[in-house]
Formats: structure tokens, sequence, C-alpha cells
């Protein structure tokens, strides 16, 4: 999974500083690119284990 996300956010990534530096910016290509690299943030945080985890568990 993480093979087919991390080339996604990266083209994300290139078509949103595409936009930025090019003359007639098109905000929903931006937006929707800036999306795209969020939800991929997200997929790729939540696999990583809490700091927080092992005092969690003792206090259960």
């Amino acid at each position: 999974m993480k093979k087919f996300i991390i080339p996604i956010m990266i083209v994300a990534i290139i078509v949103a500083l595409y936009q930025q530096a090019s003359s007639e910016k098109n905000i929903y290509i931006m937006v929707i690119a800036i999306i795209i690299f969020m939800i991929g943030m997200m997929q790729l945080s939540a696999k990583t284990p809490s700091k927080n985890q092992d005092k969690e568990d003792d206090n259960v």
C-alpha cells in the first residue's frame, strides 16, 4: 500500500508546485492536489504507533 501512496503524493506535490508557479493559477487543481497529499499523509501516519501507547496500556 505504501508503494502506491508515496508516488501519488509526489505527483500531487509536483502538480501543486507547478500550478503555484504558473501565471494562470487554477485554484481547484491546487486544492485537489493538497487534499490528495493530506489524505496520503493521514494514511501513512496512521500506521505509526503512538508514543503514549505504553502509558495507555499501563493505565488500563
